[in-house]
Parts: structure tokens; C-alpha cells; sequence
């Protein structure tokens, strides 16, 4: 795996076939399913998920990593649950960072990563695919679609 991709990844599932598909709507429901799994100490591997809810937080400056420059945001899917969005903001067609706001709707398609508790979130937000990672990304923003 490349060191780009290893960062997330300190408890993956090396086994795991890489999912090959991803629900068309957004379902809620799946991804806490999948959460709880792996909060519940399941087998933790990388998971497709397509997620929609509200923008609860947004990091006001992006962040140069190993992989390129990300934005970071959370959306709440549930009450009292958020999940912390990584956009590669080299990959994806949007305009300057920030270009989601607080309260915000979202639709996101991406891969749900859990190394722990403290340590997970969904990234690969973007259109392109890899050996490692074959289903194309995308997040939606009222209704505007960055890939």
C-alpha cells in the first residue's frame, strides 16, 4: 500500500476484499451500522458508504499532507453522531477552500476508515479510483455536486 494511503490505515484488514459497490441514496443507517461494528470491535477494514446530513464543523484553513492538500468537515448523521469528511482538494473540481459552510446540507459518497474511536472518518471523496480503492467519490453540497 503506498505510505500516501497507509496513513489511515494502522488497523486494516489486509484480507478484506475491497467492496465493489455503493448504495445510489444515502443511507444513514448502513454507515452507523458499519460504525458500530467496528466500535464493537469487529474486523476493521475499509467500507463504501454514502452518507447525508448537515455540516456541523468546518476547519477554517485546508492542510498539506504526505497525500496532497485536504479540507476537513463534519456532518451529523444522526443526533449526537458526526463523522469527520477528508476532500483532497488536488483531486476534486471545487472552488477555494472552504467551500462548505455550517449548516450546510451534504451528501457525501466515500470510504469509511476506523482505526479507533478517536482516529476515523470517511476520505477517497473524490471521482478518481485505484488498485486500492475502485468506486469513485463525490460530495454534494446543496445540491452542487464536487467530484
Amino acid at each position: 500500500m503506498p505510505a500516501a494511503l497507509a496513513r489511515h490505515h494502522r488497523h486494516r484488514d489486509e484480507t478484506a476484499a475491497a467492496p465493489t459497490s455503493v448504495s445510489a441514496s444515502c443511507d444513514n443507517a448502513d454507515f452507523q451500522a458499519k460504525q458500530q461494528a467496528f466500535e464493537n470491535g469487529g474486523p476493521k477494514g475499509d467500507v463504501a458508504v454514502h452518507i447525508c446530513g448537515t455540516v456541523v464543523a468546518v476547519a477554517a484553513r485546508s492542510s498539506q499532507t504526505r497525500s496532497g492538500m485536504h479540507g476537513y468537515f463534519y456532518v451529523a448523521v444522526a443526533p449526537n453522531i458526526s463523522i469527520r469528511i477528508v476532500t483532497n482538494l488536488d483531486e476534486m473540481h471545487t472552488p477555494a477552500w472552504p467551500w462548505v459552510s455550517k449548516g450546510d446540507t451534504v451528501d457525501v459518497i466515500g470510504r469509511y476508515y476506523y482505526d479507533s474511536y478517536k482516529s476515523q472518518g470517511i476520505d477517497w471523496t473524490h471521482r478518481g479510483t485505484g488498485r486500492s480503492w475502485p468506486i469513485p467519490g463525490s460530495v454534494t453540497v446543496n445540491g452542487t455536486k464536487y467530484d
